[in-house]
Order: structure tokens, then sequence, then C-alpha cells
């Protein structure tokens, strides 16, 4: 693919009206699923029985919805791009995979297991800590590209980051999560694991590849024209998830109301401890301030839907790691704005300290 359609790739136009106030609409499937779930019980709990080998077959066919129209957008082509920011990249990298999921998970053990530990069920401790590390984990995809036009953030290497990215999710996530999960004396249902990486990762990037390549190859109009088709599919989809989980989470959130304030305070910590950090590491480098932007902001942000999809794989709808991944979602809009605000009124400092560099 040649520049001009990489960047335009790189580029979508910025948060639609139901993008933006998505937080409303996660807080009204939770309504609703609570609702769903105590009016409505045997359906609900039909509906989870329909498994095989511990995948939810309904759930299983929401999520691919979610992820793949997404994972169409990255051009794994553009990884070569990557040694033309190299200094961007090794922050983004060093953030994501060296320092965010072990953060997340001291911070998991801080609040969950000791500062609010007498506040919250007893039996769902592990399955929080659990589900905060699985947010951790999974680094941002598709919405850094929103967050990047926001900025004013170098398309190319917004691009060529979410590709890398990617690509060592594939290969990183499960030993990852198996190796902090043990660190947390939780344990890890190796085989479950393998195949939600396998269900949710690798299957869908070679869906959304092949059929990325099969739309190219009719032109960039064609390409563009399915995305803005398919693009509320992602939503439309998580948003239909978060009511059928929120039906089998309704009892635990009656009982404890708290439990998602609670939840939310681990993730705005890390979400700001590693933008911040990101951002002035590319500062102290003396990376441009439209490479520091979407460097900061794929390190503070979160790939929600694999992380939805492997709580509910691995530990059920009616787990704590499913609802504290919801967390994650419910706050993801409104935080990550305003760290947008942030970068964005901070550019004289950030590029005052990286001349100096």
């Amino acid at each position: 693919m040649n520049t001009t359609l990489t960047a335009r790739a790189a580029a979508p136009a910025p948060m639609s009206v139901f993008e933006r106030y998505l937080t409303v609409w996660v807080f009204l499937c939770i309504v609703a699923g609570i609702a769903l779930g105590q009016m409505l019980p045997g359906p609900v709990q039909a509906i989870g029985r329909m498994e095989v080998a511990q995948v939810n077959l309904p759930v299983g066919l929401l999520i691919w919805v979610m992820i793949i129209p997404m994972l169409l957008k990255v051009d794994f082509g553009a990884l070569h791009q990557v040694r033309s920011h190299w200094k961007g990249i090794g922050v983004t990298l060093f953030v994501n995979w060296a320092v965010k999921p072990f953060s997340m998970a001291l911070l998991g053990w801080i609040f969950v297991r000791h500062v609010f530990a007498p506040y919250l069920p007893a039996d769902q401790l592990d399955s929080y800590v659990a589900g905060l590390i699985l947010l951790a984990a999974a680094p941002c995809t598709a919405m850094v590209f929103v967050w990047s036009r926001l900025t004013n953030g170098h398309p190319l290497f917004t691009l060529s980051q979410v590709a890398l990215n990617d690509t060592i999710m594939v290969f990183a996530f499960a030993p990852i999560v198996a190796l902090l999960l043990g660190l947390s004396a939780i344990t890890v249902p190796w085989d479950t694991l393998i195949t939600s990486v396998v269900l949710y990762i690798v299957i869908p990037v070679i869906v959304a590849q092949l059929w990325r390549r099969a739309l190219l190859a009719k032109g960039q109009a064609a390409f563009d024209a399915t995305l803005a088709r398919i693009g509320p599919w992602s939503i439309t989809a998580l948003l239909a998830t978060l009511v059928l989980l929120f039906a089998f989470q309704g009892e635990a959130i009656l009982k404890q109301p708290l439990v998602i304030a609670m939840l939310a305070v681990p993730i705005l910590i890390q979400v700001f401890f590693n933008s911040a950090l990101a951002y002035w590491l590319n500062r102290k480098l003396g990376e441009s301030h439209s490479v520091a932007c979407p460097s900061a902001l794929i390190g503070a942000s979160n790939f929600f839907e694999l992380a939805v999809a492997a709580a509910i794989s691995l530990f059920g709808f009616e787990s704590g790691a499913a609802l504290a991944t919801v967390v994650g979602v419910l706050i993801e809009v409104p935080v990550m704005l305003l760290v947008v605000r942030i970068v964005n009124q901070s550019k004289g400092w950030y590029e005052a300290g990286a001349r100096k560099a």
C-alpha cells in the first residue's frame, strides 16, 4: 500500500456521537442487563449454557463481530515504518509490555487485596485481579486511531505502532497473562487461555487481513465504503455483549453497588501513570509531539473487547474478572478524552523540553 493510502487508513474521522457517549450507552446496558436478568432469569441462564469447550457460542459470535472490523483497519505492511521513529516505538513497547501489565498487577494487589478488600466479596478478589490483568495485557488497537487524530498525531507512526503491538500481542498475550496470574496465585487454565488467544486474536487477525486484502484489491473506495458500513458493528456487538454480561452480574451489582467504583480506582491510576510515563520518555528522547501523543495514548488505552472476551472465556459471565474488564469499558472514553486534552494543552511545554533533548 502506498503512503497516501496508508495515511488515510490511519487517520479516520473524529469520534461519532455514538462513540463519544459510549459511557452513557454502557451505563444503559448495565441497567438493561440487570433488569433482564431479574425479569427473565430462565432465558438468560439458557443462553449462558450454550457452550462448546467453555466458549459461549452467542457471545463468541458477538465478540468476532466486535473485533474483526477493528482489525480490518490495521495494515501489517506498515511494520517497516517503525525505523523512522524508533525512539517513539521503543517507548511504546517498553510501556505497553514491560510496564503496563506489571503495574496493573501491582495496583490490583494493593487496592483489591488490601485497601478495598474488606468491602469486596471475598470469593471474588482473585477474579477481580485477574480481570484487571487481562485489561492491562491487551494494548489498544482501534480507538488509538481516534485518540491520535484528536491530538494531530503522526498517522503513519500510529499505524505502525498498532501493527507492531498487534503482532506482539498474538505471541505475548497468553504468556504474560499466565505469568501474572501465576504470580497472583491464580490457577491458570492453560487450555482455555490458549483457546482464547486463538479464537479472539489469531483467527480474527487472519480473517481481517484476508478481508482487507480482498477489499483493497477492489480499490480504496471499496475499502472505505466497507469500513463505513461495518463501523457500527463493533460498538453494537459490544453493547449486546454487555447486556448479557450484566444480566448475569446483576445480582452481585445490586448487592455491592460500590464494586464498580472501587475497581475503577486502579484502572484510573494506571491510565494516568502509563500515559504520563510514555509522554515524558518521548520528551526526554527528543521525539516530536505528533509521535509522543499516540505513543502515550496507546499505553493508556486498552483493547477492552479482547479483555472482555478473554475474561468471559477464562472465568465465565458471572465472574469478577468479567466485571472488572467491563469497568474498563465504562470509563474508557471520558478518561481518554481527558488525557487527549492534557497532551494537547501541554504541547508548548513538551516542545520546549524536546528541543533541549
